[in-house]
Formats: structure tokens, sequence, C-alpha cells
């Protein structure tokens, strides 16, 4: 995985996760930006390098920047983010929403190993787990608490 993908998937849709992130960051500012999904199936837009620099004359009085900063990185760390700024035609978004120039290839392909790194983990993550044998009804009630406690410390072990 050394080249940044070539094949576009076109814009990348904003799910309710998303727009759960982009209104925690919108509800800590003066006025919604455009840069943000307003609704699920907008773009997921990648931002222009120094955005939160003018995010921060938007902070509503009583938000704190480190708030902001950190409902801003949540959005920006998410799996649908980097897979919007790793296709081939990304482009970086001003605080309005309109391009300014695209990607680098270096900034694309580090989205690129995150994007399938953060995929990789979640789908670890939904993989159902794996439920303990039930110990057959022929052992008594003392046998089997004895087997489920032998059973973890062997598996500590």
């Amino acid at each position: 995985m050394d080249k940044p993908w070539k094949i576009s998937r076109g814009p990348i849709a904003a799910t309710e996760l998303d727009l759960e992130k982009a209104n925690a960051i919108n509800m800590l500012l003066i006025r919604p930006v455009g840069v943000l999904p307003a609704k699920a199936g907008d773009p997921v837009l990648p931002f222009a390098v120094g955005l939160f620099n003018e995010l921060r004359p938007l902070l509503k009085p009583d938000a704190g920047v480190t708030t902001l900063r950190r409902a801003t990185a949540a959005y920006v760390h998410g799996r649908r983010y980097y897979f919007a700024s790793a296709q081939p035609d990304s482009m970086r978004h001003g605080l309005d929403g309109e391009p300014v120039e695209p990607l680098s290839p270096e900034d694309r392909l580090v989205a690129q190993k995150r994007f399938l790194s953060l995929k990789q983990t979640t789908g670890k993550a939904d993989a159902p787990e794996q439920t303990p044998p039930i110990p057959s009804p022929s052992l008594s009630k003392s046998e089997q608490i004895r087997a489920a406690l032998l059973g973890k410390r062997n598996a500590v072990s």
C-alpha cells in the first residue's frame, strides 16, 4: 500500500454518526459552517489546511477552545472522513464548503492507510464474540463451577 488509490468512489456520503459529530462542532459556533454536512447523504468534505484557525473566531463566548478542538478531532479522525480524503479526486474545502486545493498524494496516502486501519479495527469489533461452551447437564452444580474456574485459570496461564 505504497501508492494512493487511483479509482474514485465519488463523493462520500455522510451518515448519522457523521452528522452527530458535525452538529457537535456547529453547536459550539455562532453559525453553522458550510464545510460540514447538514443532513445524511451530504458529502463529507476534507478540511483546508488551517481550517481550525478559521473556526476559532466563530466560537460561542461560553464554549471552550479545547471543546472545539476535541469535537473537530472526533470528526476529522472518523472513518468516512479518511475515506473521503483518500479519494483520487479529493479536494480540501474552506469554511464555506468551497474547494480550495487538491489533497497532496502524501496526504491521500496517509488518509488511505488510516481508513484501512480503522476499517480493520471496526471489522474485528463487529465480529460476534464466541460464547463459552455450556457444561453438560450431567455435572453437578459444584462440578460446573469448578470446571468454569479451572477453565478461566487455564485461559489466563
